[in-house]
């Protein structure tokens, strides 16, 4: 099984390369604009989903300026962890969480959600366009389009959309099939979305550089002058950097 899982996941990496790239560049593109212009990006995700949140800001070769919404109550250090079940089901809370999170029109709003169903991220995406924010929707197409909407828009998360990430994975997210035992095994999605928002993260970086910009890029702080650097960084573009506030 370690050989089937991970053969699995290269074919995966291989559609996303194959079928994701062009989508991949114009996020990259609209992301170095928005550096370059000094607006905002943020990324959100409930539960699981939320790792690529956590995933994207504050580490060794990210960028400084990706600001995760990381509301309480939708993260899995909460208990009972099913409480992130049943709250990112429930309607009216995805605008409460936009609208405490100070986003702003022709920021960059990334909403991570496999199923693409639940009603908190479908009803962030659409308040964000109403406001003019940026949507990118990183989901699961063949999942989400084989289940309906939680939302009582009856949208799902790639309906409501600006730019569609498809993490090519399978229904139900899972990949290994295990002789004896009906249900599959081993999700494949943390890998495929981590793997899809790196590799635009560093396609961004590469559109700063041809902008003649210094890209804000953290370095390890354990290297000698990353302490030093990482400061600067803070500090230049502190008003962009929200997780420091």
């Amino acid at each position: 099984m370690i050989e089937s899982y991970i053969k699995e996941l290269q074919r995966i990496l291989d559609e996303i390369l194959e079928t994701q790239k062009p989508v991949m560049e114009q996020v990259a593109q609209e992301m170095a604009n928005a550096i370059v212009e000094r607006r905002n990006i943020y990324t959100f995700g409930c539960s699981h989903a939320g790792i690529l949140a956590q995933e994207m800001f504050y580490r060794t070769g990210g960028l400084a300026v990706i600001n995760p919404i990381l509301p309480p109550g939708l993260m899995l250090n909460v208990r009972p962890v099913t409480m992130t079940t049943d709250l990112e089901r429930l309607e009216g809370f995805g605008k409460v969480i936009l609208n405490s999170a100070g986003v702003k029109e022709k920021d960059i709003l990334i909403i991570h959600s496999v199923s693409g169903r639940n009603a908190v991220p479908v009803e962030m995406a659409i308040e964000a366009r109403k406001k003019g924010i940026i949507v990118v929707a990183l989901t699961n197409l063949k999942y989400s389009r084989s289940v309906t909407s939680r939302h009582s828009s009856g949208k799902r998360l790639f309906e409501v959309c600006d730019y569609l990430l498809d993490n090519c994975g399978s229904i139900g997210d899972t990949v290994c099939q295990i002789p004896g035992f009906e249900q599959k095994v081993a999700a494949s999605s943390t890998v495929s979305g981590a793997t899809i928002l790196n590799a635009i993260l560093a396609q961004t970086v590469a559109g700063i550089v041809e902008k003649g910009m210094v890209p804000p890029v953290f370095i390890s702080a354990n290297i000698e002058g990353g302490d030093a650097h990482n400061a600067k960084v803070l500090n230049e573009y502190k008003d962009n950097i929200k997780y420091m506030e």
